[in-house]
């Protein structure tokens, strides 16, 4: 066992991180917890397309596993990957659906090329470079915004919150199962967190779920499958929490099939590639800000010591997961909630990429954990990255409005990439107008430029 410890502690420097083998485990079992919910929503999202969702399933595990060993072997980070939230919906219903229309194959095309343009940006600094010319201040802002916009996740899929035809959103039925024993979840990370108790949510989590059980058990939670509320209890092939995966079929390396792509428009690639590769950036971007502010690994001057390789991981995972035939793969934002737990090192992402890989025969009782389990931990994880917004110098107003639209577009676009674009935009503008041009990176300005002409051409 010394020796598994001493393993760990070389390859992974956790003393150096101020951080145990057992936080890593807790940290890296919390992660996934918050981010299994991917392996249900990203191949029925992709199944509108005609991919068969069985084999989009093994896709799905199989990028994760990939773009989150990378991260942890390249950089060291507790950072995990999946395919990304918004860019599978464009995927399947802009791209292949709506007015463009295009084979599936041919949207797998463009993410593969728009991967591996990450990669050569990366390994060229480019995307280091705009991540460093961010402002501290904006950093902080984009952080904070990050946490509401977990925090409103986590709302929304506990029922918390729900969609309202007048005022957008609203208060949800409450006193039903799921909305109710979020709440009662969310009381007990506070309070086991207040008591500084190790694994609090992870603990809630599990706690929450059980509660859950035990109120399908009493009829009080009651199954309704057309209305999308369904058994807590495993159904496996073996066991009831065991079944084996499918194959990858037809949609691995699909990407590569151009007789199944028709008559290709140079001119629409080029924008679909475009497309991908702005919101990827900038998710991307966004979540390492938000999640190493939140776990203190920024250097004094604002910067991520291993940006480069943290970043390269990020564009290897897109051009492996193109090729296993899954949309785009980034960072996570439910990474977070390990950080909070304390993880601070690969061996955090190690942990999620091998829960992910166990899935793959697992899945029935991974996919049995309700939305309304996990969101507690995403309400509280907003809690706790608000406390960025409290190293914005709110006396200097150039600083701190540019920080607050970030932070506030953020869960109102439902983009992390918009918040950032709508704060630089906003940073270079005023800073511009109010005589602090010194103040602003030759980057920013470009990058308000670009943003500009992507919202005017593009958006």
């Amino acid at each position: 066992m010394a020796s598994q410890a001493g393993f760990f502690e070389k390859t992974f420097k956790l003393s150096e991180h101020k951080t145990s083998l057992r936080t890593e485990i807790v940290a890296g079992l919390t992660t996934f917890m918050t981010m299994a919910y991917i392996l249900a929503v990203n191949p029925n999202l992709l199944s509108a397309t005609g991919m068969p969702s069985g084999e989009l399933f093994t896709a799905t595990v199989l990028a994760s596993v990939i773009g989150t060993l990378a991260m942890a072997l390249l950089a060291n980070y507790p950072f995990a990957l999946a395919p990304g939230m918004g860019l599978n919906a464009y995927f399947a219903f802009t791209v292949c659906g709506g007015n463009m229309g295009y084979p599936w194959q041919l949207a797998l095309l463009a993410v593969f090329i728009e991967g591996v343009i990450f990669i050569l940006l990366s390994f060229v600094n480019v995307r280091e470079a705009i991540f460093n010319a961010i402002p501290q201040s904006l950093k902080y802002g984009i952080s904070a915004g990050i946490g509401l916009f977990i925090a409103f996740i986590g709302l929304q899929n506990a029922g918390i919150v729900v969609a309202e035809a007048s005022t957008k959103v609203t208060l949800g039925h409450i006193t039903q199962a799921g909305p109710l024993l979020a709440l009662i979840g969310l009381l007990i990370i506070a309070i086991l967190y207040v008591r500084k108790v190790k694994g609090a949510l992870l603990i809630g989590i599990i706690a929450t779920y059980i509660l859950g059980l035990i109120a399908e058990g009493i009829g009080w939670y009651q199954v309704d499958v057309e209305a999308g509320v369904y058994s807590l209890v495993p159904q496996g092939q073996f066991l009831g929490i065991f079944a084996l995966p499918s194959g990858l079929g037809e949609i691995g390396g699909a990407c590569f099939n151009f007789s199944a792509m028709g008559d290709i428009n140079i001119l629409d690639l080029i924008v679909i590639v475009f497309a991908f590769l702005f919101v990827d950036m900038f998710d991307t971007i966004g979540t390492l800000i938000g999640v190493s502010s939140k776990a203190d690994m920024l250097d004094k001057e604002g910067k991520l010591p291993k940006a480069k390789q943290a970043l390269l991981a990020d564009a290897v995972a897109t051009t492996a997961g193109a090729v296993l035939g899954t949309s785009t793969t980034t960072t996570y934002v439910e990474s977070a909630s390990g950080v909070a737990e304390g993880g601070r090192t690969g061996l955090t992402a190690i942990v999620v990429a091998l829960l992910f890989l166990l899935s793959l025969f697992l899945s029935p009782l991974f996919l049995a954990i309700p939305s309304f389990a996990t969101a507690p931990a995403l309400i509280f994880v907003g809690f706790l990255m608000m406390e960025s917004f409290l190293k914005v110098n709110f006396s200097e107003a150039t600083e701190a409005i540019p920080a607050f639209i970030a932070a506030m577009m953020m869960p109102f676009a439902y983009s992390i990439s918009e918040g950032i674009a709508f704060g630089v935009i906003s940073y270079v503008i005023i800073n511009l107008c109010g005589k602090k041009w010194k103040k602003v990176h030759p980057v920013m300005i470009v990058l308000s430029i670009l943003f500009i002409l992507y919202y005017i051409f593009v958006k």
